[in-house]
């Protein structure tokens, strides 16, 4: 076995978390040593990328904490430290400068994460970083010792102080698979379950709308749950329903079927017109058939498909309208985790203190999806990587510099 002792500073764990922690460190003069599983860094980060490399929002900083629900309080002074705006500055010293798209959401203007991490990448390289890629964790000793096995075989490695950013168990062929969760749990760290975040949903669907409209979408609709309405769009697949206003409305759907067996979506196929409105356009003409009603109001055939879904369709102009403006289905199961665009659980927040380091494991910090947060997508989910990935990066800088000093 190899060993290394690698003086100041080791971070597992080569995604937005972990490269932030890295910077953080050595901005502050240590020398920090990256492991990571895969061939190459930050492999999900490219992954976001694909759809325009949403880095964060532009909400007020209030409306933008309150996304993150019950773990706004734990990373407010995270994100405060590292707010949206310092996440531009960042980007744009980087070459890479930004804009705020309709929706709010900030993209860079090359639309892509390529050309920021190869810029990110020779920064860290500036700043003394060294990446060891192909190395993937398989032990964790409560002294700190860290067992990795690589290309030449096992290493074990040993620093001052640790960073883990390993990611939650969304996209696990990316390398965040959650198989941390049962080695920090053997050290005595409180690990909440992962699950499944801005997930899809299974659906009981009928042979028919399975074979006729599987990946059809469903455009400039509202989806309701438990008294919450996005509007949106979302797509039929042979498994149950996905897509982005589904995404916003996942916890909650999540929670309600853990907690009830099931759950239901309310989905307006025609939320731009009133009950009354489309009632109108639905009065029934000599000899017209439904599916010519239904095609009047505008509805596309996996519309009129999803509206059947729901039972008969009624015959009455009022009644018809209703069903349209009201379509339930029932979810009996979130897509599965590896699905996902992200996970929830994670380490609990009473193990971490103010500087993101692990109670029980003095040293030892945690950043980004590991901990027990989650969020919607839109900017926020990679907004709280960085800011924890730097705050753990801080905390472990300070813990060395007490050592140093000691």
């Amino acid at each position: 076995m190899v060993k290394a002792d690698l003086g100041d500073a080791v971070v597992v764990g080569a995604g937005p978390a972990g490269l932030a922690a890295a910077e953080a460190l050595a901005e502050r003069g240590w020398r920090v040593v990256v492991y990571d599983a895969a061939p190459s860094p930050a492999r999900k980060f490219l992954l976001a990328g694909r759809g325009g490399l949403n880095l964060t929002h532009s909400d007020p900083l209030d409306a933008f904490l309150d996304r993150y629900g019950p773990a706004a309080e734990r990373l407010d002074p995270a994100i405060r430290a590292f707010a949206p705006g310092n996440l531009r500055a960042w980007a744009e010293d980087l070459g890479e400068d930004t804009f705020v798209g309709s929706s709010g959401r900030v993209f860079p203007k090359s639309f892509k994460a390529t050309p920021l991490l190869r810029a990110w990448l020779r920064r860290l390289d500036g700043l003394g970083v060294t990446l060891r890629p192909r190395r993937r964790l398989v032990g964790f000793e409560r002294d700190g010792r860290l067992r990795f096995v690589g290309p030449e075989g096992e290493e074990e490695a040993t620093a001052r102080a640790i960073v883990l950013a390993l990611g939650g168990a969304s996209w696990p062929r990316l390398g965040a698979d959650g198989g941390w969760v049962n080695w920090l749990g053997g050290a005595g760290v409180e690990v909440a379950p992962l699950k499944p975040a801005n997930c899809g949903f299974r659906v009981a669907w009928s042979a028919h709308l399975i074979d006729r409209f599987a990946g059809a979408p469903l455009k400039s609709i509202a989806l309701t749950h438990a008294g919450r309405t996005l509007r949106g769009e979302a797509m039929i697949d042979r498994d149950g329903i996905e897509g982005g206003a589904v995404y916003a409305l996942s916890a909650a759907l999540r929670d309600a079927i853990a907690r009830d067996g099931e759950a239901t979506l309310v989905i307006d196929l025609k939320p731009d017109l009133g009950v009354a409105a489309l009632a109108a356009r639905l009065k029934r003409r000599h000899g017209e058939s439904t599916s010519t009603l239904l095609r009047r109001a505008d509805l596309t055939p996996a519309a009129i498909a999803l509206a059947r879904e729901a039972g008969p369709l009624p015959n009455a102009a009022d009644a018809l309208a209703a069903r349209i403006k009201e379509v339930e289905i029932r979810l009996i199961a979130p897509a599965p985790i590896e699905r996902a665009i992200s996970s929830a659980g994670g380490v609990k927040w009473a193990e971490i203190d103010e500087t993101f380091m692990l109670r029980k494991l003095p040293g030892v910090f945690v950043a980004g999806e590991m901990i027990d947060w989650e969020a919607p997508t839109g900017g926020y989910l990679l907004q709280a990587c960085f800011a924890t990935g730097r705050a753990a990066g801080a905390g472990a800088a300070a813990w060395i510099a007490g050592l140093r000093a000691g």
